[in-house]
């Protein structure tokens, strides 16, 4: 019987049950909001969502949809933990991060519900390996209340250009300047560092830029240090999306395709840098 197919030990009832046949899968994507020690993990029917946070500014979430598992049950009607995530993905890698061509490391994951710990069996080349990681209350996340009706201005680009980008500008600036605009200059990043102002423009038809849907002109400022983690899923991207509400929150939303070309997504939430006064832009 293949591995991630065993059926849990006779009596046990899991609150959530999960099975990949790589666990690689899994640990790239949560390398990609791994900016803090702890995450809280909420499950539902339709998948599972890891949620990272910092300093009530940022946060990040990774989207894996239950498609992407083999085995996905979720016997409650959500199921919800903090832990530990440097911890969780230590277990993962536990086998390394570079199996031999045509292995992989297969995931067998279950938690029986409040204040149980996640349990994970891995199996490569016939080596079994238990992993038991304590849970913790769930603390309260924030809610950023970024619907689809609040957009004022989204950009669809490839995630190349976002990368070129961020090796282009001045990162020894403290923010990044974002402007959207239905007119000239459309698309614009600015910097402010210590070799003074960098402007980068990309017109609405350039061929980096999939779908361009701006209202109205905003220009905002972020703190580079808040966005910098999120560097790490626009690594693993293909496509990224770039929204903005009225109030300037920033929403970064990576398409990433594993090895087996499934689609999962990892957002990022940002606040405006409040120090910026309308004056100063």
């Amino acid at each position: 019987m293949p591995f991630s197919a065993q059926p849990p030990a006779s009596g046990e009832r899991y609150a959530l049950s999960a099975s990949l046949d790589n666990a690689r899968h899994l640990s790239s994507l949560l390398r990609a909001v791994h900016f803090q020690d702890h995450a809280t993990c909420f499950a539902t029917a339709s998948g599972l969502r890891v949620t990272v946070e910092d300093a009530k500014c940022i946060q990040a979430n990774a989207f894996i949809q239950a498609e992407i598992f083999q085995e996905f049950s979720v016997q409650e009607e959500s199921v919800m933990f903090r832990i530990s995530l440097s911890v969780l993905q230590d277990c993962l890698t536990i086998f390394g991060t570079g199996s031999l061509p045509g292995t992989s490391t297969a995931l067998r994951m279950c938690y029986r519900g409040y204040g149980y710990p996640l349990m994970l069996f891995l199996e490569e080349g016939g080596v079994v390996t238990v992993c038991k990681i304590n849970t913790q209350e769930p603390d309260e996340l924030l809610d950023f209340d970024f619907c689809s009706t609040n957009v004022v201005n989204k950009i669809i680009l490839q995630s190349e250009g976002l990368r070129e980008a961020f090796a282009e500008l001045d990162m020894t600036s403290e923010v990044l300047q974002i402007t959207m605009s239905p007119d000239k200059p459309y698309f614009r990043l600015s910097t402010f560092g210590n070799a003074g102002s960098a402007h980068l423009d990309y017109p609405r038809d350039s061929d980096l830029i999939e779908a361009f849907h701006c209202t109205q002109t905003q220009t905002n400022r972020y703190k580079i240090s808040l966005l910098k983690p999120s560097t790490k899923a626009l690594a693993l991207s293909c496509k990224v999306s770039i929204r903005t509400d009225a109030q300037g929150f920033l929403s970064l939303q990576y398409m990433i395709r594993n090895e087996d070309g499934q689609i999962c997504f990892v957002e990022y939430y940002c606040c405006p840098d409040e120090n910026i006064t309308e004056g100063q832009l």
